[in-house]
Parts: structure tokens; C-alpha cells; sequence
């Protein structure tokens, strides 16, 4: 009876990161951060992947690159900025966006 529990919550979750993965994915299209960002390979802009590696291990990151994302900011991967993020795009959004950069997804 137990090892059913076990299998359907590893189940659910399984199915809920997937879930996650593709919204997050339907975010960053929507929210045109494709236009400069990739997940996997640079572009003008850094990759996801490339975001997480350099931000791993610190504990303030989140709260840096929301901040970043919705008023621009330059320098912290070449010279070409970040412009702001248009106000259409929530904080929420923001924060999923960022937290799906930080794990290179």
C-alpha cells in the first residue's frame, strides 16, 4: 500500500515540473524574452544556462536579476544592456522567469 502512495506522488510530481517546464517555457515566449535570450545557447543576450552558472551559490540572486529584469541594467555579461521589461509584464512573471533562469531551464 505504501509503495502506491510512493509512485503516485513521484507521478504527480513528475507531471507537475513538466507542467512547470512547459508553462515557464510559454512565459518566456510570451513575454518576448526569446527575442534576446536562448535557454541553452547565447544570443544578444545570455543564455539560461549561461545565467545559472554564474549566479549559482548566491543566496541574493533572485531579488538582483528581478530588479535587473524590470529596469534594465548592462554589464554583467558584455557590453549590450538589458532594457527594461515593459509594465505589461507582471512581477509575478518576473519572478518565474528569473527563477526558471536560475535553474538553466
Amino acid at each position: 500500500m505504501k509503495v502506491r502512495y510512493i509512485v503516485a506522488m513521484t507521478l504527480g510530481l513528475a507531471v507537475s515540473t513538466s507542467v512547470m517546464a512547459s508553462e515557464g517555457e510559454a512565459l518566456f515566449k510570451k513575454s518576448g524574452c526569446n527575442a534576446c535570450h536562448a535557454l541553452d545557447k547565447k544570443s544578444v543576450g545570455p543564455s539560461f544556462t549561461a545565467i545559472a552558472a554564474k549566479y549559482a551559490g548566491d543566496a541574493g540572486a533572485q531579488a538582483k536579476l528581478e530588479a535587473k529584469v524590470r529596469s534594465g541594467g548592462s554589464g554583467s555579461f558584455g557590453g549590450m544592456p538589458m532594457p527594461p521589461t515593459p509594465s505589461k509584464i507582471s512581477d509575478a512573471d518576473i519572478k518565474t522567469l528569473v527563477t526558471l533562469a536560475l535553474t538553466g531551464k
